[in-house]
């Protein structure tokens, strides 16, 4: 599906005229070309598809799996980080519970439930999501296309978009929590050329085919030299054919995100890697149908790339107040045990007296085990950012 010819190739920036004749669709860089495949251009229209972007038309759950999906569990162990935020907040009078990529609202319909009376009366629940607002969804949870108030003006692909709701700078106070987000950000892709030289990678929206476009140059280039440099440092020459995935949105989404809070925990859940151990050919991929499928960007599929989630944190800190705490980084593994999930069997005797009960609990095991598998969901990473001098529950 992809194939490359190798020689540079210029475009406008928006390559809308910058067509292919032969195969169809037009060449764009592949943040371009992402962003209107999954969310819809600007007058909401997806490429080449009617409703909009995939996400616009799609429920996530019909394409690909997420811990959310994988077990209420999950929802239980955000509801226990929302309490424990509570309490080192002083339980105050209205407790935010933002879910940034809420999907059709599966996440926070989980932590609601889970949540005592007392506490669930004082939260205040927001979904950010460019999808419109699911029927039937609890009526307690403000539905938005863009992050809450005192979020800075970047959309949720991290590019200039609608401005936030609200005017005063980090507002709210609670629990803000990404979960499979920031791999979903469009980002643009580089690639060295045969004299080792990154040059941004265009794509053809029709077939996902893509060609060498101009040299990587000004922030993005920047960003390059400091988080994913080509050649990598250990690196003997400038060889061509490595690629990176210039993660500068996404820095600047979780900064924005980060932003929205005056105190409280922001919370990022994702697939990652880090500086010194980065794929030198790139993660981007697509997934279709529950299976994972050729990173085409038609409209008919989620495109994403594994976080340089060292980045974003450092992005974070910045966005934070002055004096808080450092972000920290834990395995989901880590995570859901300081949590109390941690997968363990019940005790045999139950089988015997309350084999109902025995049951349950094991099932729940599984599930738990599943979440916190070392090769599975267990291995995504937690980047926790405290916020106002929030105490975290992660050191």
């Amino acid at each position: 599906m992809h194939t490359r010819d190798g020689r540079p190739h210029g475009t406008d920036g928006d390559g809308d005229n910058d067509r292919d004749e032969d195969g169809g669709g037009c060449w764009l860089p592949w943040r371009t070309a992402a962003e209107r495949a999954l969310y819809g251009d600007s007058s909401g229209n997806g490429d080449g598809r009617s409703g909009g972007g995939f996400f616009v038309r799609e429920a996530p759950a019909a394409h690909f799996r997420t811990s959310v999906h994988a077990s209420p569990l999950f929802a239980l162990a955000v509801a226990r980080l929302l309490l424990h935020v509570d309490e080192a907040l002083g339980r105050p009078r209205e407790l935010a519970m933002v879910d940034v990529g809420a999907g059709r609202g599966e996440l926070l319909t989980g932590v609601l439930e889970a949540l005592p009376a007392g506490a669930a009366a004082r939260v205040r629940p927001y979904a950010v999501e460019r999808a419109p607002r699911p029927d039937g969804l609890d009526e307690r949870i403000v539905w938005s296309h863009s992050l809450p108030a005192g979020a800075r003006p970047y959309g949720l692909d991290g590019s200039n978009g609608p401005s936030a709701q609200g005017s005063s700078a980090g507002g709210l106070t609670g629990l803000l929590f990404a979960n499979e987000w920031l791999d979903d950000v469009p980002l643009d892709i580089a690639e060295t050329d045969a004299d080792g030289v990154p040059r941004t990678v265009l794509v053809r929206t029709s077939d996902g085919a893509e060609r060498l476009g101009e040299p990587v140059t000004g922030p993005e280039a920047e960003w390059l030299e400091r988080w994913w440099p080509l050649p990598p440092p250990e690196g003997h020459g400038a060889e061509p054919g490595l690629r990176a995935e210039i993660g500068l949105p996404r820095d600047e989404a979780w900064a924005a995100a980060v932003a929205t809070l005056a105190r409280g925990l922001a919370v990022a859940v994702d697939y990652a890697h880090f500086r010194e151990d980065r794929p030198p050919f790139g993660t981007l991929t697509g997934y279709l149908d529950g299976r994972e499928a050729p990173p085409v960007p038609d409209g008919s599929r989620d495109l994403t790339a594994h976080v340089a989630l060292d980045a974003c944190a450092a992005a974070g800190a910045r966005a934070a107040a002055d004096g808080c705490a450092p972000p920290v980084v834990r395995t989901q593994r880590d995570a859901l045990h300081s949590l109390g999930i941690d997968g363990a069997r019940p005790p045999l005797s139950l089988a015997t007296s309350d084999p109902p009960a025995y049951v349950r609990q094991l099932a729940a095991a599984g599930e738990a085990a599943e979440l916190t598998s070392a090769s599975g969901l267990g291995a995504f990473r937690w980047l926790v950012q405290p916020v106002g001098g929030t105490r975290s529950p992660f050191g």
